[in-house]
């Protein structure tokens, strides 16, 4: 039998032993890799944003494709680069891509920020060839004073500009204008007269009221295609519609018809 001394002594070697500090570890094991399945049970809100908006995100890449791991064993950096996947034009190269994709998970919904004209411009090109090389106030603007706030977004012209006439919408706008290039005026052929008097109402009052055949014909009729297009009369009355010694006596249309709005002026 044991003395109790001996006793004692294995009695506080024990004692000792529970009191010394257990090793600690800075990266505990787990027991297996992460799977898509495993992110949604702590984070609901990322994988709504991708079902509902995801677009590529959704359908070409999960979250284990982007996020290769997670902390503590990978490290606290899981937040990849764009560059990781986007390359390869001049839009991937721009920095700062979370300043309009602010979700990633919602990419395509893009936020616009103020005073932006150059990170546009690197998809839409067609746009600032139109600006540049048909100069108005327009040019001068940056692209995020008129696409303001989201991406795609069209204003409605009557924001900056007060229409022709009080019935006009923004689809009479369109019809003769178009934003990047507003002075170059066109229109289709059955284009209302109504629309040009909306400006030139004195011209169509004298059109009306006079008593040549003009006056059932539209605007667009003569004035083709384009704003401020003068036809040549010849172009639906010959050359020679009277003798060929009144041609000669007077050889300007409006030596005898005053102007086509009023041929007896």
């Amino acid at each position: 039998m044991s003395s109790p001394k001996r006793l004692s002594k294995l009695a506080l070697l024990l004692a000792g032993a529970m009191l010394l500090p257990l090793p600690l570890t800075s990266t505990p094991v787990l027991a297996n890799e992460l799977v898509v399945a495993d992110c949604v049970k702590c984070h609901d809100r990322p994988p709504k944003d991708i079902l509902e908006a995801g677009e590529s995100h959704r359908t070409e890449v999960s979250c284990v494709d982007c996020h290769e791991g997670h902390a503590p064993k990978s490290g606290d950096d899981i937040i990849p680069s764009c560059s990781k996947c986007h390359e390869g034009t001049d839009h991937f190269e721009l920095e700062n891509c979370l300043g309009c994709h602010t979700n990633p998970h919602t990419p395509l919904m893009i936020t616009i920020g103020k005073n932006i004209t150059e990170p546009c411009l690197t998809c839409h090109t067609d746009q600032m060839e139109q600006l540049q090389q048909h100069e108005s106030k327009h040019t001068q603007q940056d692209c995020s004073n008129c696409h303001r706030a989201t991406h795609g977004m069209i204003p409605d012209c009557t924001q900056c500009h007060s229409p022709h006439e009080k019935t006009m919408t923004q689809v009479d706008c369109l019809t003769c204008h178009k934003p990047h290039m507003p002075l170059q005026v066109t229109y289709p052929d059955d284009i209302s007269s109504q629309k040009c008097a909306a400006c030139h109402s004195d011209v169509l009052k004298m059109l009306t009221n006079s008593d040549a055949k003009h006056k059932t014909f539209s605007c667009a009729t003569c004035h083709q295609k384009v704003h401020k297009t003068i036809p040549r009369c010849q172009n639906c009355h010959g050359e020679t519609p009277h003798p060929a010694t009144m041609h000669e006596k007077f050889p300007e249309c409006g030596q005898c018809h005053g102007i086509a709005h009023n041929l007896n002026k």
